[in-house]
């Protein structure tokens, strides 16, 4: 069966297709990428082991496109109703499968995989239905150009317009709709017999009907699997440009994860706080302070117990600030809100480069540097930065990570803040929903810490788990935290990265 070759007007048409499935073809990888880092960690080996596994998908499936010798057409609409069920439904089967099965490595490079083949497959057949209209010259420059254009756009809202407004799993639904529709709309486009278009015609309707009604429950299908993943009930969930957004509730802790990841548990908070904030503040008595992160303004909240004049909180994501703002801020004490704290949401690396600001103390409130994002704020390069910003006699607290659980990744932030010109003392709280906590009192020269670590140290109160004796205990460590030696984490070699995935690795495996 031949279809008859394509008007000027079909090929206008199919050359869009080869922009939309350019498109689709990447936001699928996109989405497992995204989907792989956030449930299991480590961005750079996630979205690296997936591209290229899609990759070499496409090449695989681009090398069996020559074996389809007859029928084109067909073949074409039928593979594209496989990539729109396969990528469609690539994240509602990700997220279930990481709640349900042991073994989702293997589903996400399948999915991968699949997908990657059929896009392998897509553009090939469209470029040789298209060559009969078309000179070789014209049909591989516009093809090329149409296929790497749509890449690009895909590039830009991914992160910009979908992740934001639909979520992962409504995105890949989305843009399976799309596939789905090429697919229906090329049986239009050519004179095929009435049997095989009607064929054809169903069961791309039928992939069409099939991921809108997936897109009607996802809302509820996302709930159920999100609540599959944490222990307590789902409160509040957000899917930003930079990071997924969780808050759960049981009636009597709410606990905040990042992308999965644990960030604190009511309960216990003040434990971890308290022993980020008090230490370097009882130095001097500073009057402009410095938050690099901590969004949830927890931090500012102790900081707003000392006589401060002015603190100016860095939080590289809106939705956290304004989200501990509002309907989270009586967590902090509506701390965010108070007329002394400016709130900047910037990247702290960008901002700190770029800001003339002087400040007499500094709390650094960062997530863990489990990915190179995060990696490159734990470098002697933005700790000399950030020195440039003290004021003489300054102090600087530094969340560093666990010294029991990852002991190598914590002494390296000691070395590296070392290595950058600060005088360094470090020291340890134990909270209960982390275990022993690590964190890197950072001063310059001047700066008298013989009170603090004598027990003498001038708290403010009533604080509930510091007070003088017990904050000078935090800087003594036992024989199995002890310091190892090691590299320093330079932005040329971000080896904290590596130390921070070998030390959990390694604890997870005991």
């Amino acid at each position: 069966m031949i279809a008859s070759p394509p008007t000027p007007t079909v090929s206008r048409a199919l050359f869009a297709s080869v922009f939309l499935i350019a498109s689709c073809g990447l936001i699928y990888e996109l989405v497992a990428g995204a989907l792989a880092s956030y449930l299991l960690g480590n961005s750079v080996t996630q979205f690296s082991l997936v591209i290229g596994t899609y990759l070499s998908a496409m090449g695989v499936g681009s090398w069996l496109s020559r074996h389809i010798e007859r029928n084109l057409v067909v073949r074409f609409v039928e593979i594209e109703v496989a990539v729109a069920l396969i990528g469609g439904f690539e994240a509602p089967l990700l997220y279930a499968g990481f709640a349900i099965t042991p073994a989702f490595r293997p589903l996400l490079f399948s999915l991968v995989a699949l997908v990657g083949v059929g896009v392998g497959l897509e553009l090939p057949l469209l470029m040789r239905i298209l060559e009969k209209h078309t000179s070789l010259k014209e049909l591989i420059a516009r093809a090329l150009f149409l296929d790497y254009i749509g890449a690009f756009a895909a590039a830009l809202i991914f992160p910009i317009l979908l992740v934001p407004q639909l979520g992962l799993l409504r995105t890949s639904l989305v843009l399976g709709l799309v596939n789905a529709g090429v697919a229906y709309w090329t049986t239009w486009l050519f004179d095929l017999p009435p049997p095989v278009a009607t064929r054809l015609r169903l069961i791309s309707g039928g992939a069409v009907l099939a991921l809108a009604a997936g897109l009607a429950g996802a809302a509820e299908m996302e709930a159920r699997v999100d609540q599959a993943l944490f222990a307590d009930p789902v409160v509040y969930r957000e899917a930003t440009p930079f990071q997924k957004i969780v808050v759960t509730s049981n009636g009597h802790d709410t606990r905040l994860y990042l992308d999965g990841n644990l960030q604190f548990s009511a309960l216990d908070e003040y434990r971890y706080h308290e022993a980020l904030v008090h230490p370097a503040l009882s130095l001097g008595h500073p009057r402009r302070v410095l938050v690099l992160g901590g969004g949830d303004g927890l931090a500012v909240r102790e900081i707003l117990k000392h006589r401060v004049e002015e603190v100016v909180l860095v939080d590289l994501d809106p939705a956290m600030t304004r989200l501990f703002s509002t309907r989270f801020a009586d967590l902090n004490g509506d701390a965010l809100l108070d007329p002394r704290v400016t709130v900047v949401n910037a990247d702290a690396f960008s901002w700190l480069e770029t800001s003339a600001e002087q400040f007499d103390a500094a709390i650094v409130d960062f997530p863990d540097p489990n990915d190179y994002a995060l990696g490159k704020l734990y470098t002697t390069h933005f700790y000399r930065t950030l020195r440039a910003r003290l004021a003489p006699g300054a102090a600087v607290a530094i969340q560093s990570t666990s010294p029991f659980y990852a002991a190598n990744a914590y002494w390296c932030v000691v070395r590296t803040v070392e290595a950058s010109g600060f005088s360094v003392y470090p020291y340890h709280q134990w909270v209960p929903a982390f275990g022993d906590w690590g964190f890197v009192l950072a001063t310059l020269d001047g700066a008298d810490v013989a009170d603090l670590l004598a027990g003498k140290a001038d708290f403010p109160r009533p604080l509930r788990s510091l007070e003088a004796r017990s904050a000078a205990a935090m800087f003594v460590f036992g024989p199995d935290t002890l310091r190892p030696e090691g590299p320093i984490n330079r932005l040329d070699n971000q080896v904290l990265v590596r130390l921070y995935e070998e030390d959990w690795h390694e604890m997870m495996g005991r």
